[in-house]
């Protein structure tokens, strides 16, 4: 009888919560079915990159230009990662969604941002060894109270049974915000700071890392991250981010 109250309880919970706090859309507020979900208009709205795109770098070609061709920016600085990937184009919803989920709180965005994620990563988190966010400073944690990355990071290693490893990367130097900088500015504001946890060297020896972030800018960030990871021993370094600003297409 008492195993048989349980469910009927949680049921009625979650009716009662669905009645006083309606499901609505992470985009533009309608109410909706299912919470942590979008409406089919905002749907409409999402530029998902699904290819074709540069193998490194992953940015969207406008054509199908074959196997193996490369972007502009791999072929002329090749990035100290293997390859990146962005699930959505940062414009729109998508940029909306990521500024509410760093600055505004919204952790119920994890879910739906994480399932975009998995889709867009399948084959890189498939092979990985371990998921890696991008750190906080101490003091930007203390007031912000969570690490956005962290969350989404935490979301795929929950999916995927992989390795949840945010001791790993360290964040060492305070700096100011990478929003309004210029792309040599934004390089200059990384140079020291990240480095690799003592403890943690000999976890990276040989091993396949997928780096998680909220949105793919510049890529200043994710470079100076990944160039402390493969000094530290890392065979094969991955970019996974939730956004990524696009210019322009190529080819």
């Amino acid at each position: 009888m008492g195993n048989r109250v349980r469910p009927i309880g949680k049921k009625l919970l979650q009716a009662v919560a669905a009645v006083l706090f309606p499901p609505i859309c992470c985009g533009c507020g309608r109410r909706i079915d299912r919470i942590g979900t979008v409406c089919p208009q905002c749907w409409g709205k999402i530029q998902f990159l699904t290819g074709p795109y540069c193998p490194v770098m992953g940015v969207p070609f406008r054509f199908d230009v074959g196997d193996g061709f490369l972007c502009g920016e791999a072929l002329r600085e090749p990035p100290p990662f293997d390859c990146a990937r962005a699930a959505v184009l940062h414009k729109g919803l998508a940029q909306l969604m990521v500024s509410r989920l760093k600055y505004s709180r919204r952790l119920e965005l994890v879910p739906i941002m994480g399932q975009w994620l998995l889709r867009a990563g399948r084959d890189l988190l498939a092979e990985c060894d371990y998921i890696v966010p991008l750190p906080l400073h101490r003091r930007r944690f203390r007031q912000r109270g969570y690490n956005q990355s962290a969350e989404l990071a935490r979301y795929l290693a929950a999916k995927t049974g992989k390795i949840f490893a945010p001791h790993i990367l360290l964040r060492k130097k305070y700096t100011v915000p990478q929003v309004g900088l210029s792309a040599a500015e934004r390089v200059k504001n990384m140079r020291g700071v990240f480095a690799v946890e003592k403890a943690a060297r000999p976890q990276l020896l040989g091993k396949i890392v997928v780096l998680v972030d909220d949105v793919y800018t510049t890529g200043a960030t994710v470079k100076a991250a990944a160039r402390i990871l493969r000094r530290a021993g890392t065979a094969r370094i991955n970019v996974l981010t939730f956004s990524r600003v696009v210019k322009e297409m190529e080819f």
